[in-house]
């Protein structure tokens, strides 16, 4: 199954944060590491804390969703993730961004990820690797960009 994960820190070393992240999704078993985005700086959204680095990765991967959301939810933790309060401030954030064309909709996993149409620092660098996926129910993610235009995103590298 191939998989696009959003990944994203914006406490302590938030971009080493990232590049480990990156790293340790291409060690989990049944996965390999297809593509990765360039590095992106966006401002909190909905939040508080200093600008964010964000990036995408796409996976192949075996694992089922929610085995995969578990070993997603691990790294976050060995790298500190607390979620004191919704869209606090973060170490690590690793979501699952879409699996394949699948629609998930349970309690503990919506895939694709809710918001994702609605943020420039997932479409940026989901467009950087994937020029023309189209998000399950929304559409080219092209013409989702552009719609919110108006959100603060930069590559860093």
């Amino acid at each position: 199954m191939i998989a696009y994960i959003g990944v994203g820190a914006n406490l302590g070393d938030a971009r080493a944060n990232v590049e480990d992240a990156l790293a340790r999704l291409g060690a989990l078993p049944a996965t390999a590491l297809l593509r990765r985005s360039s590095a992106w700086r966006s401002a909190p959204i909905d939040s508080s804390g200093d600008d964010y680095v964000n990036a995408v990765a796409c996976i192949d991967t075996t694992l089922a969703a929610a085995d995969l959301l578990a070993a997603l939810q691990a790294i976050e933790l060995a790298h500190g993730r607390e979620r004191p309060y919704r869209n606090a401030p973060r170490t690590l954030d690793l979501d699952l961004l879409m699996y394949g064309d699948e629609v998930i909709d349970t309690p503990a996993l919506q895939v694709p990820h809710p918001r994702m149409h609605q943020r420039a620092f997932v479409l940026a660098p989901l467009l950087e690797i994937a020029p023309r996926i189209a998000v399950p129910g929304h559409g080219a993610a092209a013409a989702l960009l552009a719609d919110v235009a108006g959100q603060a995103i930069g590559r860093i590298d």
